[in-house]
């Protein structure tokens, strides 16, 4: 099977700005028909035309879902000032608007919706399931919860010292100087190695969002510096053991790098208390290899479709 795309833009009641979305919908659509829903969640630094969108979206549609793929708040095609903003309350927010759209959708079935995510968005998506209950499962692909690693790799193991920067830029920024806008990666995986870099999954980040194996225009990699302190106080897991009750699946190689998803991975399995979870650990696989990479992304879509086959 294959699936079709219609571009939309969306929004909730009181919002300001419109989201960005892609509908994938399956190759027979019927537009009189009732059909399972799934919202597909993009990574970190990502846009609906990457993995969120040209793997996961893709291939849930190919199996029989329509699937929503959308640009967060102040990123890729979507609105929202100032720009290159990662703030994990709106990210999970945007979810929420995301299902907002769906169920106004008449061949959306709205007591069938699921949620998917890669990287930073499965952490987004688990923390939307805990307070959004029309998500009736949920699959973390390589997820990574984004204030824990904030506080840990991306501040430099020094949080404090970090938000100092950040409250004094952005202290700068309020009087009028130009906003700070850090990539998270270097231009190339030379210049990363050159500079000293080893860790897999920042190579690895570099090689798929840096090149023609992932790059496109909306995959910023970047954020704006002073707002980044909104990640870290932020928990993906927090309240996870009374809430995280949906069925879930989570999927993680079993090559850990510096982002931390195979720990995360492990924790939140531990943690939920839902009464069908399974955890899938891919033998020699790394986290950006379940980006794009056809073994491991074909495993893992063989996993979702079934566990969402049983539960939507």
């Amino acid at each position: 099977m294959t699936e079709t795309t219609k571009n939309i833009r969306f929004r909730s009641p009181g919002m300001a700005w419109d989201l960005a979305g892609v509908l994938h919908l399956p190759e027979d659509f019927d537009a009189e028909g009732s059909y399972p829903a799934i919202v597909s969640v993009h990574p970190i630094g990502s846009c609906k035309e990457q993995t969120a969108g040209n793997v996961y979206a893709k291939g849930l549609a190919e199996a029989g879902y329509v699937v929503l793929a959308f640009d967060a708040s102040f990123q890729g095609e979507s609105g929202g000032e100032p720009r290159l903003v990662e703030d994990p309350a709106q990210r999970v927010e945007d979810v929420r608007v995301a299902i907002d759209h769906l169920v106004t959708l008449p061949y959306v079935d709205a007591d069938r919706i699921g949620g998917i995510g890669v990287c930073g968005g499965g952490g987004y998506v688990l923390n939307a399931t805990m307070s959004d209950r029309r998500i009736k499962a949920v699959a973390s692909i390589t997820g990574v919860n984004f204030g824990r690693l904030s506080r840990e790799a991306f501040s430099g193991y020094d949080p404090i010292g970090a938000l100092e920067q950040m409250s004094a830029q952005r202290t700068s920024e309020a009087r009028g100087e130009d906003a700070r806008v850090d990539d998270y990666l270097p231009a190339s995986v030379a210049e990363g190695r050159s500079a000293g870099i080893e860790d897999i999954d920042m190579l690895e980040a570099t090689d798929y969002y840096k090149t023609d194996r992932g790059r496109t225009p909306g995959g910023a990699t970047s954020a704006a510096f002073s707002r980044r302190a909104a990640a870290m106080g932020w928990d993906a897991f927090l309240q996870a053991e009374t809430l995280l009750t949906q069925p879930m699946l989570i999927v993680i190689g079993e090559k850990p790098g510096g982002f931390g998803a195979y720990r995360d991975g492990q924790e939140i399995y531990g943690r939920a208390p839902s009464k069908d979870k399974q955890l899938l650990v891919l033998p020699g696989v790394s986290h950006y290899e379940l980006y794009d990479q056809p073994e491991p992304t074909g495993k893992a879509l063989a996993a979702a479709t079934e566990f969402f086959g049983a539960h939507l």
